[in-house]
């Protein structure tokens, strides 16, 4: 069951990226999410590097509470790093995933810390 998910998932992400791509002027909030975290990084595709990058388990986080409660404290951790790297436009990149539950409140977190997307 797990590898009809995955598949499904890689399928849907294919079709996103073929429409969107992060320039330096506007670069790419990708979100990865697992069963234990959710990693939010903002990546130039033009040159293929990350600027700025944010989870749940790194070491400088600590926000507590469910799950979707960190999601929002790790959207509003990489807009303030964004922010502070002089980005204010981002395009969302939610990786197949659906617009619902943590990837919503990791972006409503961008949102309030600043990102325009």
């Amino acid at each position: 069951m797990a590898g009809v998910k995955l598949s499904r998932r890689e399928r849907i992400k294919k079709g996103i990226r073929k429409r969107l791509t992060g320039s330096a002027e506007r670069p790419r909030l990708s979100v990865y999410r697992s069963n234990k975290g959710i990693y939010a990084q903002i990546i130039d595709d033009t040159t293929g590097k990350t600027i700025v990058s944010s989870s749940s388990l790194s070491k400088d986080f600590s926000a507590t509470g469910n799950k979707s409660e960190q999601s929002k404290a790790v959207g509003k951790a990489v807009a303030e790093k964004a922010v502070a790297a002089g980005i204010s436009q981002v395009v969302f990149d939610r990786n197949g995933y659906l617009y619902h539950g943590r990837v919503k409140s990791l972006a409503e977190g961008a949102r309030e810390g600043g990102l325009l997307f």
